[in-house]
C-alpha cells in the first residue's frame, strides 16, 4: 500500500486502511441507524481492499465501491457544504454537474487508495453521540505497526436515513472544512465550470 496512514488529508474522504469493525457492546448502540451507515461503509472498504489485494485494478474497484459511496455519503449535501455560499448563485445545471464531479472524485479516491490489505483493523470507539441534527460516530483505526489514526463521522438523515456529511481525523480536522477552502479559490476564479474542471480533474489523477 501507499503509506496511506501518512495521507490522511485530502484522499480522505476515504479511510485510508482496511477496517475491521470491532463489536459494539451496548444493545442500543448496536441498533443506532447511524452507527449501521458507518459499519456497512466499513464492510464495504474490507471488500474493496481484499478484491485489491485480489489483483483487481483501479476501474474495477471504482465499480465496487461505488455504490457503498452512494450508500453512506450525502454527496449533494457534501458538495453544497463544501461550496458554500457560492452554492446558491449556481445554475440548476451547474449544481448537478458539480454534484455528479464530486462523486467521481470521492470514488476515485476511495479506488486508489484502498489498494491493498495488510491486516489493518478499525474499532468503533464510545457511544454515537448527538449533536443536534447531526450524529458522530467515532472510530479508531490501527495499522498494522500500531500506528493510530482517529477517524470520526458527522452524520445527517436524509430521505430518512442517517449519511455521513463529513469525516474528521487528526485531531479535530475537518473534511468538509479543507474542501471549502481549496474550493474557494477556484470558484473565486471561475465560479461553477472552473470547479467542475477542478473536480473531475482530481478524479482523473486521484492522490
Amino acid at each position: 500500500m501507499n503509506s496511506l496512514l501518512g495521507r490522511m488529508g485530502m484522499a480522505m474522504m476515504t479511510v485510508p486502511l482496511a477496517m475491521v469493525v470491532a463489536p459494539v457492546t451496548a444493545q442500543a448502540q448496536a441498533a443506532d441507524p447511524a452507527l449501521a451507515t458507518v459499519e456497512a461503509l466499513d464492510n464495504g472498504l474490507i471488500a474493496l481492499m481484499k478484491a485489491a489485494a485480489g489483483g483487481a485494478n483501479q476501474a474495477a474497484r471504482a465499480r465496487q465501491i461505488g455504490p457503498v459511496v452512494d450508500r453512506a455519503f450525502d454527496i449533494p449535501a457534501m458538495a453544497r457544504l463544501a461550496v458554500g455560499a457560492p452554492w446558491t448563485g449556481f445554475s440548476p445545471q451547474d449544481q448537478t454537474a458539480v454534484v455528479a464531479a464530486f462523486r467521481a472524485m470521492t470514488v476515485a479516491q476511495y479506488a486508489t487508495n484502498f489498494d491493498g490489505y495488510a491486516g489493518e483493523k478499525i474499532a468503533i470507539t464510545g457511544p454515537v453521540e448527538t449533536r443536534g441534527a447531526d450524529k458522530l460516530v467515532r472510530t479508531q483505526l490501527t495499522g498494522p505497526r500500531g500506528t493510530n489514526e482517529s477517524l470520526n463521522y458527522r452524520l445527517r438523515q436524509s430521505g430518512g436515513q442517517w449519511k455521513i456529511i463529513d469525516v474528521i481525523y487528526r485531531q479535530g480536522v475537518s473534511e468538509l472544512a479543507t474542501r471549502r477552502s481549496d474550493f474557494a479559490a477556484v470558484v473565486a476564479k471561475g465560479g461553477a465550470p472552473a470547479l467542475i474542471q477542478h473536480l473531475n480533474r482530481i478524479a482523473a489523477n486521484p492522490k
